[in-house]
C-alpha cells in the first residue's frame, strides 16, 4: 500500500482555455507547456460540486493519441490530491468515446462502485502526433458532455486560477495491465483500476441488436464487408466485434490497429481522408482491382463518427440518420416498441424532418453539439439522432456512436435481405434509392474553409448577418449569380430554446431558406485548433421522383454559385476553393 502527500502547486492562469463544444483542443506543444493541462483538470475539479469530486469514481482515458499516456498520469495524480475516490483506465489507456458514456452509464467496478464522470482525452476527428493535436474534455454522470453551465464555470476558474493540488509522489500506474493498483492519501484509500476497454461497450451492444441476425448476412458469399478504423481507437474494439462475435474476415479490417499518430492519416471518416477505403470501395479516381465490397464503413479517431459506404456508393450521414429512423423499429430489437422521437443538428439536411412527418414522430432541431439530444433523451423525447458531420447515434448512450451506427446499417441489411439471400443482395444503393423514392431526395453537401484568418472569418459572417436585414437586396444578389434559383423567403441566425431547461443558444449559425425548400447555412467551427473553420452546408430538396437519380454535384451547382456569391467568400477569404468537399 503506496503512502502519498498532497501538493498545492502555485500557478497562473493561461489564456483561451475555453471549452467547445466538445472540450479543449490545442496543438500537443500548447498542452505540454508546464501546468497548462493541470490549470484546466483542477479548474474543472473547481467547477463541479464537491459530491462529483470527492470520494467519486471517475473514468479516465481517450483514444490513444500522442500525449496521451502522460496526461493520464497526471490526471489521476491529480484526482488522487483532490479527493477522488477510485479512477478507472481502459487498458493502455483506450476507451472509445461512445464506451466512456456506456462505461458511465453501465459499468459496475469490482468494489460495487459506479462512475459519475469522465475526462476523455480526444481531439475527436483531428490529426495526433508531436506537431498535431490534443484535447480533454469532462463527461458527466449521465455519460454526456458537460453542459454549458459547467464549461462556462470552468473557463472561468482557468483566468483566475493560483494554484492546483497533485499527489507528485503518487507512483506512475501500469496501465497496460489490467488490475487494481491501491494507495493511501490524508483522506484515506485511493484505487486505480484497469479494466478491458472492449467488453463493456460489446455486451451493451448485443443488448441492442440481433448480432445473429448480422452473423447470418456476414456469412453469405454474396455480401463483403469492409471498416476502416483510420488507426483510431475503433481498432480497439473492430476484431472484437466484427471477427470475433460477427465472424466476418480478418482481411475485412483496414487500419485496425491503433497508433498515436494514426498512422501519419487525418482520423476523418469522409470521402478526402478516408483514402484507402474510398478506393477499396470503387469510388476512387481509379478503377479498384478487385470487386469492391459490398459494404463499407470507416470511424474517426475516438470512434464517434462514422462513414457508411456502399459498393461504388457513398451515403450522406444526413440521409443515414433519416434511413436508420425509418427502418429502426423492424430492423433492431432495441427499438421494437417504437420510437420516442427523432432529432438533428440544424445544418444537418431536412431527411429527418420528412420521414418524422411520415411516420407521425416527435422531432427537434438543435444546435450543433451532442448535449443537447443528451438533454432530449433524459427527457424521454428522443430515441434516434444524427449531425451531418458523420455523427449519429441513439439514446442508449449520450455521445454519438459510429461503430452502432455501423452495427445499425448492418441490421437493416440483414432485415432487408432475411429471405433473399439465395437471390440477388439487397444493397445500401438499393435502400438508400427506395429511400428517395418514398420521401424524396435532399441533395446536399459541406465546404469546409479551414484555417482562416480568424478576422476574415467574423467579417465575412457579420456581412451575411447585417445582409439578412434586407431580404430585396439578398434576393437581387441571387438573381445576377442564378435566375434559377428560387427566391430567399426567410433568413435568420439559428437560436434554440431548450424544450426540457428552457435554456437559450444564441448565433448558432447563420440560415438562408428559400422557397422551395432549400437552404443554405453558414457557420463558425470550434473544433478546430489553429485559426478559425468557416463552415457552408448547401441543401437542394427534390421531391419529383424522376429527378432524384442526378449527380449532386450537378443538382447543387446553381445553389454553390449563389452561396459563394451571397457571402462574398473570395473577397473576405481570399479562398478560391474550399479545403474539403463532403
Amino acid at each position: 500500500m503506496v503512502l502519498f502527500k498532497v501538493s498545492r502547486i502555485e500557478t497562473t492562469p493561461f489564456d483561451g482555455q475555453k471549452p467547445g463544444t466538445s472540450g479543449l483542443r490545442k496543438k500537443v506543444k500548447v498542452f505540454v507547456q508546464p501546468n497548462y493541462l493541470h490549470n484546466f483538470v483542477q479548474s474543472t475539479f473547481n467547477a463541479l460540486t464537491a459530491e462529483k469530486v470527492r470520494g467519486a469514481t471517475l473514468v479516465v482515458s481517450g483514444d490513444g493519441r500522442y500525449f496521451s499516456k502522460e496526461a493520464i498520469q497526471i490526471i489521476t495524480k491529480m484526482s488522487a490530491a483532490n479527493g477522488v475516490r477510485r479512477v478507472w483506465v481502459g487498458k493502455n489507456g483506450l476507451l472509445s468515446t461512445p464506451a466512456v458514456s456506456a462505461v458511465i452509464r453501465e459499468r459496475t467496478g469490482v468494489d460495487g462502485s459506479k462512475a459519475t464522470g469522465a475526462f476523455i482525452l480526444t481531439a475527436s476527428h483531428n490529426p495526433g502526433g508531436p506537431n498535431e493535436d490534443f484535447g480533454i474534455k469532462y463527461n458527466m454522470e449521465n455519460g454526456g458532455p458537460a453542459p454549458e453551465g459547467i464549461t462556462n464555470k470552468i473557463y472561468e476558474y482557468t483566468t483566475t486560477i493560483k494554484e492546483y493540488l497533485i499527489a507528485e509522489d503518487l507512483p506512475d500506474v501500469d496501465i497496460s495491465t489490467i488490475g487494481v493498483t491501491n494507495f493511501t492519501g490524508p483522506e484515506g484509500p485511493f484505487d486505480v483500476e484497469v479494466f478491458d476497454s472492449a467488453s463493456d461497450y460489446i455486451k451493451l451492444m448485443k443488448s441492442i441488436f440481433d448480432f445473429e441476425s448480422i452473423k447470418k448476412l456476414l456469412s453469405s458469399p454474396k455480401f463483403t464487408f469492409c471498416y476502416d478504423a483510420l488507426h483510431g481507437v475503433a481498432g480497439a474494439y473492430a476484431k472484437s466485434i466484427f471477427v470475433d462475435e460477427l465472424g466476418a474476415q480478418e482481411s475485412s479490417l483496414l487500419n485496425c490497429t491503433p497508433k498515436e499518430d494514426f498512422g501519419g492519416g487525418h482520423p476523418d471518416p469522409n470521402l478526402t481522408y478516408a483514402k484507402e477505403l474510398v478506393a477499396r470501395m470503387g469510388l476512387g479516381k481509379s478503377e479498384p482491382e478487385n470487386e469492391p465490397p459490398e459494404f463499407g464503413a470507416a470511424a474517426d479517431g475516438d470512434a464517434d463518427r462514422n462513414m457508411i459506404l456502399g459498393k461504388r456508393f457513398f451515403v450522406t450521414p444526413s440521409d443515414s440518420v433519416a434511413i436508420i429512423a425509418a427502418n429502426a423499429v423492424e430492423a433492431i430489437p432495441y427499438f421494437s416498441a417504437g420510437l420516442k422521437g427523432v432529432a438533428r443538428s440544424m445544418p444537418t439536411s431536412a431527411a429527418l424532418d420528412v420521414v418524422a412527418k411520415h411516420l407521425n414522430l416527435k422531432f427537434f432541431e438543435v444546435p450543433t453539439g451532442w448535449k443537447f439530444f443528451g438533454n432530449l433523451m433524459d427527457a424521454g423525447l428522443c430515441s434516434v439522432c444524427g449531425e451531418e458531420s458523420f455523427g449519429t447515434g441513439s439514446d442508449h448512450i449520450r455521445e454519438k456512436d459510429g461503430i452502432w451506427a455501423v452495427l445499425a446499417w448492418l441490421s437493416i441489411l440483414a432485415y432487408k435481405n432475411k429471405d433473399k439471400l439465395q437471390d440477388k443482395l439487397v444493397t445500401v444503393e438499393d435502400i438508400v434509392r427506395q429511400h428517395w423514392a418514398t420521401y424524396g431526395r435532399h441533395y446536399y453537401t459541406r465546404y469546409d474553409y479551414e484555417n482562416v484568418d480568424a478576422g476574415a472569418a467574423k467579417e465575412l459572417m457579420a456581412y451575411l448577418v447585417k445582409l439578412q436585414s434586407s431580404l430585396p437586396e439578398a434576393n437581387k444578389i441571387v438573381k445576377e449569380a442564378r435566375s434559377d434559383v428560387s427566391n430567399v423567403v426567410h433568413a435568420d441566425e439559428f437560436e434554440y430554446k431548450d424544450p426540457v431547461d428552457g435554456s437559450i443558444s444564441s448565433h448558432q449559425g447563420i440560415r438562408y431558406l428559400f422557397e422551395d425548400g432549400s437552404r443554405l447555412i453558414f457557420r463558425l467551427s470550434g473544433t478546430g485548433s489553429e485559426g478559425a473553420t468557416i463552415r457552408l452546408y448547401i441543401e437542394q430538396y427534390e421531391k419529383d421522383p424522376s429527378k432524384t437519380g442526378r449527380l449532386s454535384h450537378e443538382a447543387l451547382a446553381p445553389l454553390v454559385e449563389v452561396a459563394l456569391k451571397l457571402s462574398k467568400m473570395q473577397e473576405f477569404t481570399g479562398r478560391s476553393a474550399p479545403t474539403v468537399i463532403t
